[in-house]
């Protein structure tokens, strides 16, 4: 049987830790993951899911997360039910995180949570441009050779470069 959740959201609120009896950690955290798809008023939603962290990993993420913080979780669903206040039997589903990422840089958490609600607080990241000496437009290329590196003018990356040669030695199969 397989039971595999894979999600990568936002925190609704900070993770809170807690102890067992026994002195484990836990944390109980609800992310909120983006839906691939809008609704009929053309707005995206999003589904909140719980999730429960154990152990080292439950002390790292109330370290380190905080609410809007990305995170990627990696773990199984386990359902459960207890009995309510009222007397009736209330069922829960919750995603047991095996793992968890945390996917953006401390920093740009902070950055975010300090920027006013009106203006987005998505963090930028300035890729170099192309111009900037990278040479990625470079109409030629390197190949190496024996004894030292030697300027080739047939790019086979290139529109309109060489062939590519291959022999049943470079194939790992």
């Amino acid at each position: 049987m397989i039971n595999r959740v894979v999600l990568v959201g936002r925190l609704t609120k900070d993770p809170e830790l807690k102890y067992t009896q026994t002195g484990i950690a836990v944390t109980r955290f609800t992310l909120a993951v983006n839906r691939a798809f809008a609704n009929a008023q053309g707005e995206r939603e999003a589904d909140f899911i719980t999730c429960v962290a154990w152990r080292k990993q439950a002390e790292n993420i109330a370290n380190y997360l905080r609410k809007g913080s990305l995170a990627g979780v990696d773990g199984r669903i386990q359902t459960g039910s207890f009995e309510g206040q009222d007397g009736k039997r209330v069922y829960t589903t919750e995603v047991v995180a095996d793992s968890t990422q945390f996917l953006e840089p401390k920093s740009s958490n902070t950055e975010r949570q300090q920027t006013p609600s009106y203006g987005g607080g998505a963090p930028s990241y300035n890729a170099p441009s192309q111009d900037q000496g990278q040479g990625y437009n470079n109409q030629q290329s390197y190949q190496p050779n024996q004894q030292n590196m030697t300027r080739v003018d047939n790019d086979p990356f290139q529109p309109g470069g060489g062939p590519i040669e291959v022999t049943d030695d470079d194939l790992p199969f």
